[in-house]
């Protein structure tokens, strides 16, 4: 099954974050604060004091066989290559981001996958947030696969 909705591009906001700053949580500030609840992360990049994320990994107990396990945590210097993700909100108006960042480490290795608290800005984050028309961006919890899944809607 393909879900579809479509809109258009409303507004971009551009934001800079200083070191220290939680990443998830400076994107929730921003959209808090511009009153976005359904929108596009476009573009990010920067550096990060060490970094943690998600990836899928086989967890017999859920029903998919999948799931996210223990963070990947690393230390040192990385380098934010790339971050997107959608900022969605669930069936009571709560904003719920889904962001997953691109990474180099100081060596030049490649790491990616989902974006959780505890990435510290350690020069400079940049980004840029597109608030979209038109679209619901839900996003509700699937019980067959036991996580939250994107749900578009037409307004």
């Amino acid at each position: 099954m393909i879900s579809t909705a479509q809109g258009n591009i409303k507004r971009i906001v551009a934001a800079r974050m200083s070191p220290g700053e939680d990443v998830l949580l400076g994107l929730e500030k921003i959209c808090k604060d511009y009153g976005i609840k359904d929108g596009v992360i476009l573009s990010g990049i920067g550096s990060l004091d060490g970094a943690q994320f998600f990836n899928p990994v086989p967890l017999k107990e859920k029903k998919a066989g999948y799931g996210y396990g223990e963070p990947i945590i690393l230390r040192g210097p990385i380098e934010l290559v790339g971050l997107a993700g959608m900022i969605c909100h669930d069936d009571k108006g709560e904003t719920l981001l889904h962001v997953h960042y691109s990474l180099s480490d100081q060596y030049g290795t490649g790491h990616g996958g989902h974006l959780i608290e505890g990435n510290k800005v350690l020069m400079t984050v940049d980004v840029i947030i597109g608030e979209v028309d038109g679209i619901e961006m839900g996003r509700g919890y699937d019980e067959d696969l036991e996580v939250f899944i994107f749900a578009p809607k037409q307004k």
